[in-house]
């Protein structure tokens, strides 16, 4: 399992400026869940990341985010 911070610089009005990410490293690096935290201090919790999603992706590596992959 690995857990991550996520500060989004400039995000857009409306989408969050923190994101928190529980990573499956032993699923193809899957999100089980996700928690958004938005400028104004409110937060949305994702139990189930990948529903109605077309293409499930995994979540990159801190280092890939930092480099921009």
């Amino acid at each position: 399992m690995e857990y991550i911070k996520l500060f989004w610089k400039d995000a857009p009005l409306g989408e969050p400026s923190i994101i928190l990410y529980e990573v499956d490293t032993e699923n193809e690096r899957l999100a089980l869940r996700s928690i958004d935290i938005f400028a104004d201090g409110h937060t949305h919790n994702i139990t189930v990341l990948y529903d109605g999603v077309i293409e499930i992706v995994p979540i990159p590596t801190v280092e890939e985010l930092n480099a921009h992959v």
